[in-house]
């Protein structure tokens, strides 16, 4: 599997982005996609995961309320929407895609997309 996010940019706190990650290769019935974001000098952050096929999902605390991750079968595609966005949610977001009976390291990673918030 193949994965390639879209949808970053700059956006003034309290304002809303939608990224897209693309998936290719393979079906993705057993697999899981995950939102992570990095920030300078900051350890990798798991932001949201969904299950492809059950449509299950995660969010980690800081985001829950505010994010919604969801997925398109007909594109292969999984959205993750960002509302109300604070300077704290600046950061690169990465998209993994992986089996569900591994984990996210073992998965395919795309290159990120970058997310600035200005206050």
């Amino acid at each position: 599997v193949e994965v390639v996010e879209s949808g970053g940019g700059l956006v003034q706190a309290g304002g809303s982005l939608k990224l897209s990650c693309a998936a290719s290769g393979r079906t993705l019935s057993n697999y899981a996609i995950s939102w992570f974001r990095q920030a300078p000098g900051s350890k990798r952050e798991l932001v949201a995961t969904i299950a492809w096929s059950a449509g299950s999902t995660y969010y980690a605390d800081s985001v829950k309320g505010r994010f919604t991750i969801s997925r398109d079968n007909a594109k292969n595609t999984v959205y993750l929407e960002m509302n109300n966005l604070k300077p704290d949610d600046t950061a690169v977001y990465l998209c993994a895609a992986w089996v569900v009976t591994t984990t996210p390291n073992s998965g395919s990673w795309g290159q990120g997309t970058q997310v600035t918030v200005s206050s």
